[in-house]
């Protein structure tokens, strides 16, 4: 029995050499899905170039003039309707406990830029949605309405550092000033704070005398190329899903964490059923994700 591709959604800022990295998976045939659409936050992004060499569908959703329409006239560009900004606020972890009019307005802020993402994406169902260099936070407006309860979650992230080592927008420059022997590349699932997401996997490479940043960054990137297929397969192939573990801690401390259990590979036979049933919103789940 045939099983149809993963529908795979892509957000891009800039050049898109993971985009091409998934596209060319696709192509050879290493990757069982389909890019159904990539999407943007700036018409300037190289990655549209690469989708549509492909074929494949793009929008941009212009965020840098969105916000600069809301800081001019916030009422003219209030988020959405079903916006709530008590609730985002209390799920958002960029700033835990934060309750100030600087987080209350960035909140609103991407809500209204969120909702107009969210618009473009809606003629192309997709099961998964991946994040290839698309330079934005999200917030918990966002993650709510795009993952809806789904396990495993639907956004997956790479990061170019070891999580949770280096979150932030330079991981591969923080890990070389900070003088480590080894650095590396992260896939996760996004939640609601910057990279703390749970690890799907990892790749890691020796940092040598005589590299440079430079190379440092050569070198991640061609991990990065390897590895978010490799994240993506899995997905495709219903091997993912999460876990709430605790763990006791001396002291009579707790400590909670939600983490991604990866399923051995099955028979060939049996790889589209499980991934059908993981794609399935009607199908029993072990437990929906935790936050």
């Amino acid at each position: 029995m045939s099983h149809a591709p993963l529908r795979v959604g892509v957000l891009v800022s800039g050049g898109g050499t993971n985009l091409q990295a998934i596209l060319d998976a696709v192509r050879q045939g290493r990757l069982p899905a389909r890019v159904v659409f990539v999407g943007a936050d700036n018409a300037a992004a190289k990655g549209l170039e690469r989708a549509r060499a492909c074929g494949v569908a793009t929008f941009v959703v212009p965020y840098r003039e969105i916000l600069r329409r809301f800081a001019a006239d916030p009422p003219q560009a209030f988020p959405p309707p079903d916006f709530c900004l008590a609730e985002a606020r209390a799920r958002q972890r960029l700033r835990p406990g934060a309750e100030d009019e600087r987080l209350d307005r960035f909140l609103a802020s991407r809500a209204a830029a969120e909702a107009e993402l969210l618009a473009a994406m809606q003629p192309y169902p997709f099961d998964l949605l991946v994040l290839a260099g698309f330079m934005r936070v999200l917030t918990p407006y966002f993650v709510d309405r795009v993952n809806a309860g789904a396990d495993p979650p639907r956004i997956m992230n790479i990061h170019p550092a070891l999580l949770p080592a280096f979150p932030g927008t330079d991981g591969y420059g923080d890990t070389f000033r900070y003088g480590c022997k080894v650095a590396g590349c992260t896939v996760h699932f996004v939640d609601y704070g910057e990279d703390t997401g749970p690890i799907i996997g990892q790749r890691a490479f020796p940092i040598e005398e005589g590299d440079t940043l430079e190379t440092v960054r050569r070198k991640g990137l061609e991990q990065e190329w390897r590895l978010y297929p490799e994240c993506i397969r899995l997905y495709a192939e219903g091997r993912l899903r999460t876990e709430r573990r605790v763990y006791e801690l001396p002291g009579g401390r707790r400590q909670e964490r939600t983490v991604v259990v990866i399923a051995p590979e099955p028979a060939p036979r049996a790889q589209g059923e499980a991934r059908d049933a993981a794609l399935d919103p009607g199908a029993l789940r072990e437990g929906g994700p935790q936050r």
